[in-house]
Order: structure tokens, then C-alpha cells, then sequence
């Protein structure tokens, strides 16, 4: 990041820490404070507000709100409000005990609103002005891969950041890449092999160049190793985090406490969609799937059943796609809301599912992807998740290998701490519209063509 970007990043970010944190703090002292502390108990009044700061851009960084030019409008709004309203929130039930009693929650209610209209005007302004005096970086992409087309198009959304102005093979590697290299302020490297880049990378660190690299299947594989240092020569050793017994047991504890309480407090609205779903073409409600879990268990995934009847006629193969016919008019609500993926807390319940995890296959697509990418197999070593990796920072139509590079990652780095992240992460995923993206029909088509061909 070049030092004007940096420097507007930070100036945006300072501006609306300052105008969510004055907000709590006027009605801290023009309210709450003056029915939880003495006049003269300052440690009270700072004690709390430290404990805000903290915990607004603790929540802030985890739901990325401050990332101002990298999301959309409506995302760094929905964003910041996840971030100030749990904090908000936080602090009340603090008021609460510490008053040992039911605190007027009104003043709290419309300090939230406040921080709302601020948060919304900082993001439309500050969206603009960012774009405005920001210039994108002049980009190289480096290809490894036949077709890069798919990939560029991802960049569509983010022209403002990154100005891709040339896209060269990774054959250039072969000969005098430094000139090819030299005009560009950022490097792209897509599908380059580590070997064959690896001089290349060391030279953009020396020059400060912003540098991006798709990682290959081995290279997240070491994020699974640790330190040694049994001897003078460094060593790494790896650390098989998936078979930790005390954190395996403290994780089934919590997927059991944690869809018991679901299953409670969700049980209205579970037997209103179930309710709905069979009113509307009186088809069963729920739709039953066999998936792969860990070491190749296969069990039925329970979903509500968001398409027509038969939808998949004779077992065959058809990816939703954007616009989908098949997806009926409840459907197309639970879809959008993830409602129709609760049932699934029954599976987690029964021990065939875990809160976090890779997603569970279907076993026919699990026998595909590991004929073509053998690594695939070993998402097979942990549970298969209600949520995951692959899930907040992927889409429904990410492409499997992607999906595999991301789970991968979960699976060398979990730990309590990443669990809880992205169990937090998932509330805000549920409501971004873009993360159910279907596939293009033309996409769609194509995958399912191949999925006959690997039957046959």
C-alpha cells in the first residue's frame, strides 16, 4: 500500500471510531453513568470505555468494517453495524449486572441509531472521497494457468483498488522478466508454481511491491508445521492440530450446547418454514441428501426443502444457478436467508456434523474431485461443519479447488479462537446476498455435462 492510501485509510478509520465512540460516550455520561457510578468514580467511566474501545475494533477488524474501498457500500454499513451493535449491546447487559437490575434500554436504542446515520453517511462519503484521491494500483498478472479469463473477472468489482494493465505467461520467468516487472507497482501471481517464482518474489520484496499469490495445495500444508528447536539447525515439525483430544473434546461440548440452544430458540421459526414449505405444493418438508464426513462417513444432511419435487430427476447432477426455475416461492426466501440450512443443527446434535468444518460433499462429488485433485481426500480428516472457511470467504459457486485452498487453510490453523471467529463471521455472511450466488447456466450446463461424463 503506497503512503497515500495508507494515510486516507487511517484518516477513515479514525473517523468513525471517533464518531461511534462519541456517541457511546455521550449517553454514558449524559445517562447510564450517572445511575451506575458515583460522581467521583472516574475508574468507572474509563474502565467502561476502554472495554468498548476494545471490544467495537475487536469486532470491527474481525467483520472487516474499517476495509472502506474494499466492500460495497451496503456491506461496510451492515458491517459497522454488527460491530457497534454487539458492542453496544455488550456494555448493556454490563449495565445490567452492574446495577443488578433491568437498565432503561431506550437511551442505549437510540445511541444505536445515532451511530447508524453516522456510520451510513461516513461510508457514502468516505466510499467517494477514498476512490477519488485513491489511485488503484498499477497491476501485473502472472500466469501459470491456460485460462485466466475467470479469474479477471473477479476483479471487476474492485477496478478501484487494482489497474490491471497487462497479463503475461509465467513462461516469461524463462527469460528477462525484470523489464516486464520493473513499470508495475503491484504483482499478481496466478497459478505460478513456487519454483519458478521464487526469484521473482524476492526481487518485488526488495523493490516494495505490492505482491498477491494464489498459494499452491503443499505450500498451505506448512502452515500446519511448528518451530523446533531441538538443534542449531531450524526445524519444523508438523503439528496434526485435527487430532488434538482436548480441543476435539472441548469442540463436540460446544457443537452440543450450541444446537441445543439453537434448536430452542429457533423452534418457532423452524415450524413456521416447515409449515409453509408444505402448504405451498405439499411436498415433504424436508430434503434428505447423502454427504461425506470425517474419514468418509457418510450420512443423510437434512435440509428444508427450498426447490420443486423431483428437482434432481433420476439422481441427476444440476447445480442451482442464478435465477434457478426450480427454486420455488419459500425457497427462494429461506435460500436468500439460510433458513433452509438450519435443520442441519440436528445433524451437529447427533455427532454427524460439527458447527465448523469444511462442508460435507455429496459422496458422488467427493469420488470426482479426488480423481482429479487427490489432495481433496483430505478434507475427510476433520467433521464435516455447519458453517466453515470455505463458506465466509468463498460463494456457492467458487470452484472446488478453491474451495479446497480455503478449508485447507482451516484445517492447518483451528484452534477455539479461529472457531469462534467464524461462527461470528457467519452472522454477517448470512446476510450478504452475494456469498448464495448461483452459477451462470452456461456454468451450470458445463458442470453437470462433466459430472455425466465421470458417471459414464
Amino acid at each position: 500500500m503506497n503512503n497515500r492510501k495508507f494515510a486516507l485509510s487511517m484518516v477513515m478509520k479514525f473517523a468513525i471510531f471517533a464518531l461511534i465512540f462519541g456517541f457511546f460516550a455521550m449517553v454514558l455520561f449524559q445517562y447510564y453513568g450517572l445511575r451506575l457510578f458515583r460522581r467521583a468514580d472516574s475508574i468507572g467511566y474509563a474502565v467502561t470505555l476502554i472495554l468498548y474501545a476494545i471490544v467495537y475494533v475487536a469486532l470491527g477488524n474481525l467483520f472487516r468494517a474499517f476495509k472502506i474501498t474494499d466492500y460495497s457500500i451496503a456491506e461496510t454499513i451492515f458491517s459497522q453495524f454488527l460491530s457497534f451493535g454487539m458492542a453496544d449491546l455488550l456494555l448493556y447487559g454490563e449495565f445490567c449486572m452492574i446495577r443488578h437490575n433491568y437498565v432503561n434500554i431506550v437511551p442505549g436504542i437510540m445511541t444505536v441509531g445515532c451511530q447508524l446515520l453516522a456510520a451510513v453517511c461516513w461510508a457514502l462519503i468516505g466510499k467517494r472521497f477514498t476512490i477519488a484521491f485513491g489511485k488503484p494500483e498499477k497491476t501485473l498478472v502472472i500466469s501459470g494457468a491456460d485460462d485466466v479469463d475467470e479469474f479477471l473477472q473477479k476483479f471487476g468489482k474492485i477496478k478501484h483498488i487494482f489497474s490491471i494493465e497487462k497479463v503475461v505467461s509465467a513462461d516469461i520467468l524463462k527469460s528477462d522478466w525484470k523489464k516486464e516487472v520493473d513499470p508495475y507497482r503491484t504483482i499478481i501471481f496466478y497459478e505460478v508454481s513456487s519454483r519458478k517464482r521464487a526469484e521473482v518474489i524476492w526481487y518485488c520484496m526488495q523493490s516494495r511491491k505490492s505482491l498477491y499469490v494464489t498459494p499452491q495445495l503443499g505450500e498451505i500444508t506448512m502452515e500446519g508445521f511448528g518451530a523446533r528447536h531441538l538443534i542449531d539447525t531450524p526445524m519444523m515439525k508438523y503439528e496434526y492440530r485435527s487430532e488434538r483430544f482436548w480441543y476435539n473434546l472441548a469442540k463436540r461440548i460446544g457443537d452440543i450446547l450450541l444446537s441445543l440452544i439453537a434448536l430452542i430458540i429457533l423452534s418457532p421459526l423452524l415450524l413456521l418454514t416447515a409449515l409453509l414449505i408444505k402448504i405451498e405444493d405439499r411436498g415433504p418438508v424436508f430434503f434428505r441428501q447423502k454427504r461425506c464426513t470425517k474419514n468418509g462417513k457418510v450420512f443423510e444432511i437434512l435440509k428444508f426443502r427450498s426447490m420443486i419435487v423431483d428437482a434432481e430427476k433420476g439422481g441427476e447432477t444440476i447445480p442451482c444457478r442464478t435465477g434457478d426455475p426450480r427454486i420455488t416461492h419459500v425457497g427462494r426466501v429461506i435460500r436468500k436467508l439460510r433458513i433452509d440450512e438450519f435443520p442441519q443443527i440436528i445433524n451437529v446434535l447427533k455427532g454427524d456434523m460439527s458447527i465448523v468444518g469444511p462442508r460435507p460433499e455429496r459422496v458422488e462429488h467427493v469420488e470426482a474431485y479426488t480423481k482429479e485433485i487427490p489432495e481433496f481426500s483430505y478434507r475427510l480428516r476433520v467433521k464435516g461443519g455447519l458453517t466453515g472457511y470455505a463458506q465466509i470467504y468463498g460463494k456457492y459457486n467458487t470452484s472446488p479447488y478453491d474451495k479446497l485452498r480455503l478449508d485447507l487453510q482451516y484445517i492447518e490453523k483451528q484452534s477455539l479462537l479461529m472457531d469462534l471467529k467464524l461462527i461470528l463471521l457467519t452472522v454477517k455472511i448470512m446476510f450478504v446476498p452475494e456469498s448464495t450466488e448461483g452459477f451462470t447456466q452456461k456454468r451450470s450446463e458445463q458442470i453437470a455435462e462433466e459430472a455425466k461424463t465421470k458417471e459414464q
